[in-house]
């Protein structure tokens, strides 16, 4: 049975064993440059949260085993996908006639970075094997020498020596270095902001930049904060309209107006098993099939109990953006918990838009998604003289 198979059947399982045990069950366990074990491998490396993906990256740090620097390298490559980029991946070993770099990441205003992995440098790098890959793409006509640059991504932080090479080398203008932990945060921070800018941003930071100016820098390093501020706004202005639309019950405890709340794990958990599939994180509410083109939108909301019982969430034009651009699209609303749970298809939910609430802010436009629990049956509230709409049918079972 195909590695990808057993991770549908058994993923349970599949998720505790240690990354040197997933190698030895794909194809004959042996990774080598055009083999079914490398492809069996990558392609499970492309179904797996990220967060197992993190960990067999510190697996191949922590303990070294066989082939533990090509494991590395197909998880870097797969980080480089998450992050946005088009990703070549390279050769596991280098051989006469052929360029030897280990991946090539291409984003989408078309900058290519040539990427080097290594495990450690313990051992003294050669920068001009390195940078003749980039010279060699050049010349094939694969990528320009304006548009693209090297990275080289390493596992220990022990890197001046390397960092003091680079710069008394002659490729400091077109080489960068970064450390696995330092990538891995990167793809956390893609996956956690809303913003779909953040994307753009994290690719600049990893071409060569002369630093004089930080703004590209700080831009990113605020993104999670600005994200975060701005739910905040927009559960404040919610809880205003709960207090001006609604009488509130004299006998009901005022809660808080921004709660947070973080059950998009578990929904998405549900909705995996009523799609069957495996849905990846593409940000904090964005997700998308691992085998097929399926996307989805999951927001959730606390319980607001002023004047009745009700939730509240933003619905933004880049998310109906990304949603229109696959036939095979969903909205889920997370309720007070993973347990009363909205899945409905954006083929059905698009049209209802047009009667609901806006806000316009610095930052942009976005819908107002209220949704009244009524005993066991819930509504879609829109604006005075839209209809409300029943959404009960669309509770997943349990």
């Amino acid at each position: 049975m195909a590695l990808i198979d057993l991770w549908r059947d058994s993923r349970s399982q599949i998720s505790n064993k240690h990354v040197q045990q997933i190698v030895a069950i794909a194809g004959d366990g042996k990774l080598g440059d055009g083999n079914i074990s490398s492809g069996e491998f990558r392609t499970f490396l492309t179904q797996i949260p990220s967060e197992i993906l993190v960990r067999y990256t510190t697996e191949c740090l922590t303990n070294s085993f066989t082939n533990s620097g090509l494991v590395l390298q197909d998880a870097v490559n797969e980080i480089g996908t998450r992050l946005g980029f088009k990703v070549t991946p390279g050769r596991y070993r280098g051989i006469v006639g052929q360029l030897g770099f280990d991946g090539l990441w291409t984003s989408a205003d078309g900058h290519s970075i040539v990427v080097e992995v290594k495990t450690t440098t313990d051992f003294r790098i050669d920068l001009n094997t390195i940078v003749s890959y980039r010279r060699g793409l050049i010349k094939a006509g694969t990528i320009s020498e304006e548009h693209s640059s090297v990275l080289i991504v390493v596992g220990r932080d022990d890197t001046e020596d390397l960092e003091a090479q680079i710069r008394g080398s002659r490729h400091g203008w077109d080489v960068r270095l970064i450390s696995t932990e330092a990538l891995v945060s990167l793809l956390a921070v893609k996956e956690e902001v809303e913003d779909p800018q953040i994307q753009t941003r994290i690719h600049a930071v990893l071409r060569p930049r002369e630093f004089t100016r930080l703004d590209d820098i700080v831009e990113l390093l605020f993104s999670t904060a600005e994200d975060i501020k701005q739910e905040q706004v927009v559960a404040d202005e919610i809880s205003e309209a709960d207090d001006d639309d609604h009488e509130r019950d004299a006998n009901t405890e005022r809660k808080p107006k921004f709660i947070p709340v973080a059950f998009h794990d578990a929904c998405i958990r549900r909705i995996e098993k009523v799609l069957d599939t495996t849905l990846l994180k593409r940000s904090r509410a964005t997700f998308a099939a691992a085998d097929r083109d399926l996307r989805l939108i999951c927001a959730v909301s606390r319980e607001h109990v002023r004047g009745g019982t009700s939730y509240w969430f933003a619905f933004h034009p880049h998310q109906a953006e990304y949603l229109s651009e696959s036939s095979d699209s969903y909205v889920a609303f997370g309720c007070g918990s993973e347990r009363q749970l909205l899945l409905i298809r954006y083929t059905e939910f698009e049209p209802w838009l047009k009667g609901m609430n806006e806000t316009t802010t610095k930052r942009g436009t976005y819908k107002h998604v209220s949704i009244f629990r009524v005993s066991n049956t819930f509504w879609l509230v829109r604006r005075q003289g839209w209809p409300r709409i029943e959404l009960t049918s669309y509770l997943v079972k349990e």
